[in-house]
């Protein structure tokens, strides 16, 4: 069941389940807190508290936001552990909210105790032409121009069918269904729009701000990098030294917190014994 903070412009949901250190949940754009809905029984079974957020404009959380940059988002995920009131919390946040967590740690250490960030937009990006060499790569990327360009679900669907390389969830139809429901209700798509409008420059800027331990994880064959590999190495050479380390989970895509939940899970849970119960 969900519950409700109210921030500057909307109201933002998330649901709460668990006993222990606090872990925050962040999604990915064009999705909403159900892509942890693996992710989320998993750590409240291995004893902690875990709270797993709507974006702004996502799931149940309000539309109609004047911007939806990864600082607003952060700010977002920010007010939820102090609403909750009981962090510091390690945000884990994916793709965007990769982005959103490298800021929510590096303005606030005391409400953030250390940050997962699965394959995360969180530096600038710079596309070069032979990138569109790789099939993958090229592929993924028409798809997602064409979803935002033309505010298309269909496109998104196809895109996160290419972005789940190979293996599916279980519930993978009804996953889609559910999906492409959210994005038909009023100012959703719009919502997707904005966030893939929005650069990573404010999040590649506070890389060297970030103090507490910070884990990165990276899908082998993540269609959003020609080399996913090198993406994760660059974002942990960005942090100061000894602050970040990156995990592969191989043969995974974009989403390997819902594609691989298992594989993904394990390395969480290994990251937060050594950090969460500090």
């Amino acid at each position: 069941m969900a519950e409700f903070v109210s921030v500057p412009g909307g109201t933002i949901a998330y649901e709460v389940a668990g006993e222990g250190p606090l872990i925050v949940l962040a999604h990915g754009m064009g999705d909403s807190r159900a892509a942890y809905r693996s992710v989320l029984p998993r750590l409240v079974a291995a004893g902690y508290r875990v709270a797993a957020v709507d974006l702004r404009g996502c799931g149940e959380s309000s539309v109609q936001w004047p911007s939806y940059s990864r600082t607003d988002i952060a700010g977002d995920l920010l007010a939820v552990i102090r609403h909750i009131d009981s962090g510091p919390a390690v945000l884990v946040g994916h793709s965007i909210s990769g982005g959103a967590a490298t800021i929510a740690a590096a303005q606030d250490s005391g409400l953030v105790r250390g940050i997962i960030e699965l394959g995360p937009f969180t530096r600038a990006q710079s596309i070069r032409l032979g990138d569109f060499r790789s099939k993958s790569y090229r592929k993924g990327a028409f798809r997602l121009l064409g979803a935002g360009l033309f505010g298309s679900v269909k496109l998104w669907s196809r895109y996160l069918d290419h972005a789940y390389p190979g293996r599916k969830p279980a519930d993978w139809t009804d996953r889609l269904a559910r999906i492409e429901a959210m994005l038909g209700e009023p100012g959703r798509m719009r919502a997707l729009q904005k966030m893939g409008q929005s650069a990573p420059t404010d999040a590649g800027a506070q890389l060297g701000n970030v103090r507490c331990p910070a884990l990165i994880v990276q899908g082998s064959l993540d269609p959003d990098w020609v080399d996913p590999r090198a993406e994760g190495e660059a974002i942990v050479a960005a942090m100061p030294a000894g602050v970040g380390e990156l995990a592969v989970v191989e043969g995974a895509g974009h989403y390997p917190h819902d594609q691989y939940p298992e594989e993904t899970v394990s390395l969480m849970l290994a990251f937060l014994e050594a950090h969460a119960r500090a």
